[in-house]
């Protein structure tokens, strides 16, 4: 099996872990709207898997698949394979591709560490006390504060990206190689709008974090969902949202099985 054969296979698994991921936490999200309680992020709904059936096999595949497609997409913004620096829009897209591989090398630690047992079951949202606890380090930096405004203004720079990318359901990587691609569209017009508006909810969380110089302000996926949960008809807004998270889930197992992947081997590989 050559190098791109496998860094194929790993980015796969990658989408289908995501996907998994993504489905756990619609599902219990979903939960929390109807019945209260707490939601769970990426990592949270990692450790529910410790005690599943063959809970410790599937970690080890996600801890795996996260791997890869965290050096599948680091490779993306160091090799640049599909020709995207351009423009600003490619050079955002690259940086965008950086940010994701490494958020996925922290999922594989997670689910590494659970599979292998050399940590307890996560707590319903790990996310957001890092999100804390990085946030009140960097407010405690020369310029922190600006900083930490630009990191949230980077998440709606995202989640305005995510929202084009709901609006306009082009999803161009999938055409011609799927065989419903109208239906498919609407599972990932609808992913992605829910992803963009936690992404904004983040990005207001950071930026209020920096402005009020507090970061228990801060937080991550947990307490966007929670924060949609305590508004005025929130079990119903974050039953949508919590759908639309779980359609993203099934759009990513898509992508796991139909999406084009580029891959170019790093020059310091040989």
């Amino acid at each position: 099996m050559t190098y791109n054969d496998r860094m194929t296979l790993f980015a796969r698994i990658g989408f289908a872990a995501r996907g998994l991921v993504y489905i756990l936490i619609g599902w219990f999200a979903l939960d929390v709207a109807i019945h209260g309680g707490r939601p769970m992020d990426n990592q949270g709904v990692l450790g529910t898997l410790v005690d599943a059936p063959l809970g410790h096999v599937l970690l080890g595949i996600c801890a795996l698949g996260f791997a890869g497609y965290a050096i599948w997409r680091l490779t993306e913004a160091i090799t640049d394979p599909e020709r995207l620096s351009n423009d600003m829009k490619g050079r955002f897209k690259r940086a965008g591709h950086a940010v994701s591989g490494i958020v996925h090398v922290t999922l594989a630690m997670a689910a590494g560490r659970l599979a292998l047992r050399q940590t307890s079951a996560q707590g319903s949202s790990p996310g957001d006390r890092s999100a804390e606890s990085w946030s009140a380090w960097l407010l405690a930096q020369p310029g922190g504060v600006a900083i930490l405004v630009a990191v949230g203004a980077g998440f709606f720079a995202v989640a305005v990206a995510q929202g084009i990318k709901a609006y306009k359901a082009r999803f161009d990587e999938l055409d011609g190689r799927i065989p419903a691609p109208d239906y498919v569209r609407w599972i990932g017009r609808l992913g992605y709008a829910a992803r963009a508006l936690i992404f904004a909810i983040i990005g207001w969380f950071l930026i209020s974090a920096a402005l009020n110089h507090d970061p228990d302000r801060a937080g991550g996926l947990g307490e966007a969902l929670m924060e949609l949960r305590a508004q005025p008809e929130g079990v119903l807004v974050l039953s949508v949202v919590a759908c639309g998270l779980a359609l993203f889930g099934m759009f990513s197992l898509i992508e796991a099985r139909y999406r084009r992947i580029s891959v170019a081997k790093p020059g310091f590989l040989g």
